[in-house]
């Protein structure tokens, strides 16, 4: 155990430490769900998986608590693998490493997983507790929500029996949410040819790296940069007139993530290299004069490399240097109904070069399906322009707000009295498992609440310890207070 286990509250905590110690990224949670099945077992409770492999635990209602409305606790157990590049560590096997850094808890080097392991620990807390009051109790915790919403697309009519759902994969303490973003991945792909480097060239990689990252959907409006836009701009700025020819490009790991990385393997004249130097250099002092309030730590590399591959052809080399740079990323238009909130926006998150393609993945998320849909225009009309292959998978719906939401009158009047003031009902610009929910559940009450964690999906992860107990605060006192069947 490490010493965050002994932070308050304790049994919240001391599951998350324990959640730290398995190994559970996105479409490798298997050790980490066999655990808690396995714990589940031990505690007498009733424990069961779905066909997609989600766990369902059901719990009793205390005494006095038969007649109140079945509650769905709802947590992922899957979490983004991010590390900063100087960092050794393999996700697969090695353990998260937290700790305590003044106010807030974070790890050493990698993300942290609090989300949703902290969503996740209440949950574990919730069932253990005997002196909680509750109803009828059901906690659903989900695979593979960061890579795919593969557990809740996977949810089936008949699985739950509750009437609200409670998720807990919000990260600001004081906000409860009623309604997110829908999403849909769009995947570019350029075919390619290739020819042997020509004579006279030698290859360089060009390195831009150092950006804050972050999470696609909650901090695409924070002016972050996105290392694969970056590097492609000046791509698209240089090539010609240096004879740049280029070999591979690769740039960030996860859809849903800014990316913070991108590579470039070139090949360039002998006599443009000092060249290539003196506009590289000139390039992260524009950055850095652009962003740099923003992106505090982004550097350039420039170094010489040795490599046999071949150079894309000349075609094929114009077509994806253009679409990286046309390819619209970040904000594309903010909500006329909730302000301060983002309505669209496009993440272009990872781009990978083989042999015979380059592939570029990108997450596009709205509020509103139309929404969604102009986007899908916009970034097929830039791969029919560019002539390239453009394919839409995995759309997942939003959660449309419900302002008659029984649920969330109770939460608000709870929040107020605890604390004398009502909390901040949102909607975020994220994929929460909510909207998916909805189509077997039709009729479950929702809201999502949680701490205050930081910088998701990126190796500064960290969670305000304070709002832990706040949030268990309010876990305990809405489950007290959730009406009776009518």
């Amino acid at each position: 155990m490490s010493e965050i286990s002994q932070l308050e509250p304790q049994v919240v905590w001391q599951f998350f430490d324990k959640i730290c110690s398995i190994p559970h990224p996105s479409k490798h949670e298997e050790a980490l769900a066999l655990y808690v099945v396995e714990w589940a077992k031990s505690e007498g409770l009733n424990v069961r998986r779905d066909e997609v492999g989600n766990i369902i635990i059901t719990k009793p209602a205390t005494p006095g608590k038969e007649n109140c409305k079945g509650v769905v606790l709802q947590a992922h157990f899957d979490m983004v693998p991010q590390k900063n590049e100087d960092t050794v560590h393999d996700f697969l096997t090695d353990p998260i490493l937290p700790y305590i850094d003044g106010e807030w808890v974070t790890a050493k080097g990698t993300t942290l997983g609090a989300d949703n392991g902290m969503g996740m620990a209440s949950c574990m807390a919730v069932l253990v507790s005997k002196e909680i009051k509750h109803g009828p109790l059901e906690v659903l915790l989900t695979i593979d929500e960061e890579a795919g919403m593969t557990g809740a697309f996977g949810l089936k009519a008949g699985w739950l029996e509750g009437d609200i759902l409670l998720n807990t994969d919000s990260e600001q303490e004081g906000e409860v949410y009623m309604g997110c973003a829908g999403g849909v991945d769009g995947t570019l792909t350029v075919n390619l040819t290739r020819e042997a480097i020509p004579a006279g060239l030698v290859t360089r990689k060009l390195v831009l790296k150092g950006l804050k990252g972050g999470h696609s959907g909650c901090d695409i409006h924070t002016g972050r940069g996105n290392a694969n836009k970056l590097l492609g701009r000046f791509l698209f700025g240089h090539a010609a007139e240096l004879g740049l020819r280029l070999i591979s490009f690769n740039g960030g790991s996860l859809r849903n993530a800014i990316p913070r990385e991108a590579k470039a393997i070139v090949a360039v004249p002998a006599d443009k290299e000092a060249k290539l130097a003196e506009l590289f250099s000139q390039f992260e002092a524009m950055l850095s004069h652009e962003i740099g309030k923003v992106e505090t730590d982004l550097v350039t590399i420039n170094e010489a490399v040795t490599t046999t591959d071949k150079v894309l052809s000349l075609v094929d080399q114009t077509r994806f240097i253009a679409t990286l740079n046309a390819c619209p990323n970040g904000v594309i238009r903010m909500s006329d109904d909730i302000e301060g909130v983002v309505e669209s926006s496009l993440n272009v998150g990872v781009i990978t070069t083989e042999e015979s393609k380059i592939t570029v993945l990108c997450l596009l998320r709205s509020l509103m399906d139309s929404g969604r849909s102009n986007i899908e225009g916009i970034l097929s009309a830039v791969s029919q322009l560019a002539n390239i292959e453009c394919e839409f998978t995995g759309a997942y719906p939003g959660w449309k707000p419900d302002a008659d939401s029984e649920i969330m009158h109770t939460f608000r009047d709870v929040y107020e009295n605890i604390y004398g003031h009502k909390p901040n009902v949102m909607v975020i610009h994220a994929g929460l498992e909510c909207g998916l929910f909805k189509e077997p559940y039709p009729e479950m009450d929702m809201i999502s609440f949680g701490p205050t964690i930081k910088f998701p999906h990126s190796p500064d992860e960290k969670v305000k310890i304070d709002t832990v107990a706040l949030y268990w605060e309010q876990m305990i006192a809405i489950l007290d207070n959730i009406p009776e069947k009518v």
